[in-house]
Order: C-alpha cells, then sequence, then structure tokens
C-alpha cells in the first residue's frame, strides 16, 4: 500500500467529464507494482479553466498530466513546447513537466496503433471511415495515412469540420488519402464494398450508453471491423450495430491502455515490461467487470 508522504509525485488527468475515467487504475497500479512513490487523480476543469489548471498544476509540482475531451487542442497554447508528432496530428493529450512549463505529446496515435494490433486489425492497405473530426479523430486519421490506409474518410455532422481536419491531415502526413464528408456521406460510396469504421466522438460515452452517431443500420452493413475509441460502456451501441449487421468490434480499453502506458513512460523516464502491462489490462478489466 502506497503511503503518501512529502516526497510523493502527483500525476492527474484534466477533462470535462472525468468521472468514468480507468486512467488512474493504470498509473497507480503500476506505481503500486514498481513501488514507485506517485499518485495519479482525475481533476474536473471546467470550460474556460484550462489555461488556469495548467498553471496552478506546474505551480504545485505535478509531474504530469493527461488531457481528454474537450481540452486536447486548447491546451495546446497552455504549453511551453510540443512534440512534433502532436503538433502535426494538432491534438496533445499528455503533458511532461519541464524546467519552464509543460511539453505535449500526443499518445493517442500510438496506443490507437498498439491496440489495433493486439486485435490483429490491419491498416495499410485498408479503406477506413472515421467518425468525428476532434482531437482523437485527427489521431486516428493521421494514424492510418501514416501507416498506409488507401482511403480515409472523416465523417462529421458538421462538413466543414470534417473539411479542417482532412486538409490539415493531409498536409501534416503527406499522404493526400483523407477526404471530408458529412454524417450521411457513406451512402455516396459503393454498397458492395467493406471498411474499417473507427468511432472517434465521445457519442454513446456513459451514461449515454444507447446514443450511435449514426443509427442507419446500412451503414453498418458495410463495416467489416468497427473500433470504438470509447471504453465505457465495454459494449457501445455502435459495437453493437456493428455485430448485428455481420462485424466484429471492439471497445477503446487497449487503447487507453497503451496510451497511459506511453505517458507514464514519458513522465519516469522508464519502459514498463510487457507483464506489467498485461498485469495492468487485467485491472482495467476487473475495475470495470469486463470478463472477455
Amino acid at each position: 500500500m502506497l503511503q503518501v508522504d512529502g516526497h510523493t509525485r502527483l500525476c492527474g488527468l484534466i477533462g470535462d467529464p472525468v468521472e468514468h475515467t480507468v486512467s488512474p487504475v493504470i498509473h497507480n497500479t503500476l506505481a503500486q507494482k514498481e513501488g514507485r512513490n506517485l499518485v495519479y487523480v482525475p481533476f474536473h476543469v471546467e470550460a474556460g479553466q484550462v489555461k488556469k489548471a495548467v498553471e496552478g498544476a506546474f505551480a504545485l509540482n505535478v509531474l504530469g498530466m493527461n488531457v481528454t475531451v474537450p481540452y486536447k487542442r486548447e491546451v495546446i497554447s497552455c504549453l511551453d513546447g510540443i512534440d512534433g508528432i502532436a503538433e502535426k496530428i494538432g491534438a496533445v493529450n499528455t503533458l511532461v513537466r519541464t524546467k519552464q512549463g509543460y511539453k505535449g505529446y500526443n499518445t493517442d496515435a500510438t496506443g490507437l496503433y498498439r491496440a489495433m494490433i493486439s486485435e490483429n486489425i490491419k491498416i495499410e492497405g485498408e479503406e477506413i471511415l472515421i467518425l468525428g473530426a476532434g482531437g482523437a479523430a485527427r489521431a486516428a486519421a493521421f494514424l492510418c495515412a501514416l501507416k498506409g490506409a488507401s482511403k480515409v474518410y472523416i465523417l462529421n455532422r458538421t462538413k466543414e469540420k470534417a473539411q479542417m481536419a482532412a486538409e490539415e491531415v493531409n498536409r501534416q502526413s503527406e499522404a493526400g488519402c483523407v477526404e471530408a464528408m458529412g454524417i450521411d456521406g457513406y451512402k455516396n460510396l459503393p454498397k458492395d464494398k467493406k471498411y474499417l469504421a473507427i468511432q472517434a466522438t465521445s457519442v454513446g460515452l456513459f451514461p449515454n450508453t444507447e446514443d450511435a452517431v449514426i443509427l442507419d443500420k446500412e451503414f453498418y452493413r458495410r463495416v467489416h471491423t468497427g473500433f470504438d475509441l470509447i471504453y465505457r460502456p465495454s459494449c457501445t451501441q455502435f459495437m453493437k450495430l456493428v455485430r448485428e449487421a455481420g462485424g466484429k468490434s471492439y471497445h477503446g480499453l487497449k487503447m487507453l491502455l497503451y496510451q497511459g502506458i506511453e505517458a507514464y513512460e514519458l513522465w519516469n523516464g522508464i519502459s514498463v515490461s510487457q507483464e506489467d502491462i498485461l498485469f495492468v489490462y487485467a485491472r482495467m478489466k476487473e475495475a470495470m467487470g469486463i470478463e472477455e
């Protein structure tokens, strides 16, 4: 059991909401297993308070922080520096303390890639539908472009926002394979093709578990594999609809795992063993009541 004392280092998560997060399980489990004097807690930061939160964390000697929705882009202006990959994606989810402030990183993209690899999901040569155009969607689109997807469609309720995201990812990845669509743009795609779909919005997040960005069953008949970045609930409405249409679907708990592992490594200057990664994942599933 960790004994909190004057040497205890603090890490945390800022976002709105944060009540659903499983991130403390990752970092506190690792710290306890390693015997590291570190604790991780979630901080609910209301709109308009991000700059104050980051400055306050630095003043309080907080070692590092994760950033979740809706602040992954807004937080960039509060930082002392930003990693090249995070800059290209245009979103930050991990803050690492420096002498002058925090440096921003994006471990979402690499975390998603490691999660998809662990489920034997292929990106290279695939045509991919991404739902959403926020920070997580940009990270997913950037990853898919870099890893050789033949085509990436960003579908969003506001097509202009999808267009901005597509142009940004095309420019930064130099791949030119990303195209923007309205949320019903899939209706104009060939009906005989099957796609990998990545659900990158917060729609369907607990407690609104019956919601999905798209409810039309025609969409799901075109999906061979669905990956929802949401991890609570462990079977989202998006996942249910993919499975009902005959496809495979996965939740985002492994993405959360791997992005968290990489953040922990950045904060502490270490490499986490595969044995410890599997141990943490088991604890995460236990915390969520997942028996798969």
